[in-house]
């Protein structure tokens, strides 16, 4: 298992929306019990089968960065977290569906990893209004996912829902809400489950098999996992 190829994806969000409850669901297939605030970057993996169910069909490790979601504008903390940054295959934007702030964060978070060099100062929404130019060259597939659904009463859902629903029209990305400590959220066979299946699948392309738009003969070179010291890797 050491020997299969890797994608590397990012988990981006503020504070407290749920990225670590999210990663340890994803991975683990498991509720986290009790959730702390992530310092710095943790590191957990996922298997992931490409393509499954056809000729094509080859397993990936997923690995998954939950990046600490500080967002202040200490340029030390953008520092630190930059390196984090680099190699990235794919990225997932991480919000919760009860703090609006939080949703209007992802764009900062985006461009913060997309365009390290062009980290913005300000808010990057005004009145809903959204600069698409700033993200017209991205090739990084992105994945938007709502958390803490459970907590939104079933009367106002509608209302929430379609609030957030331009996030994934303007990162041009599918959208999952959730509630991460519901595992039936993410069930086999269930709607969400094959949008983050699909998300995978085309990270993994973009890595492996797409380049400039034309397919890539065979693979590169398989990388093996060195004696890092990050924490939290998982391999079951």
């Amino acid at each position: 298992m050491a020997s299969l190829d890797r994608v590397k994806v990012l988990v981006l969000g503020d504070s407290g929306v749920g990225k670590s409850s999210l990663v340890h669901l994803l991975c683990q297939n498991q509720v986290l019990g009790n959730p702390s605030w992530t310092v710095g970057c943790s590191v957990d993996v996922r298997v992931h089968d490409y393509k499954e169910g056809t000729p094509e069909e080859k397993t990936f490790y997923i690995e998954l960065w939950d990046v600490g979601g500080s967002v202040g504008g200490a340029s030390s903390v953008k520092s630190t977290r930059a390196v984090f940054f680099n190699s990235v295959n794919g990225i997932i934007l991480v919000h919760d569906l009860t703090n609006k702030k939080s949703s209007q964060n992802l764009y900062r978070w985006s461009l913060e990893a997309v365009n390290r060099d062009l980290v913005p100062s300000g808010v990057l929404v005004t009145n809903g209004d959204y600069d698409r130019e700033q993200f017209a060259d991205n090739q990084i597939p992105l994945l938007v996912i709502g958390t803490k659904l459970d907590q939104i009463h079933e009367a106002k859902r509608n209302e929430v829902l379609t609030r957030i629903a331009f996030l994934a029209e303007d990162f041009n990305a599918e959208e999952i809400n959730l509630d991460c400590t519901n595992p039936r959220y993410l069930a086999a066979g269930s709607s969400n489950a094959v949008k983050l299946s699909r998300f995978f699948d085309k990270v993994i392309e973009k890595r492996y098999f797409i380049r400039d738009g034309n397919q890539i003969p065979g693979f590169p070179e398989r990388k093996r996992f060195g004696g890092g010291t990050l924490k939290n890797l998982h391999y079951d």
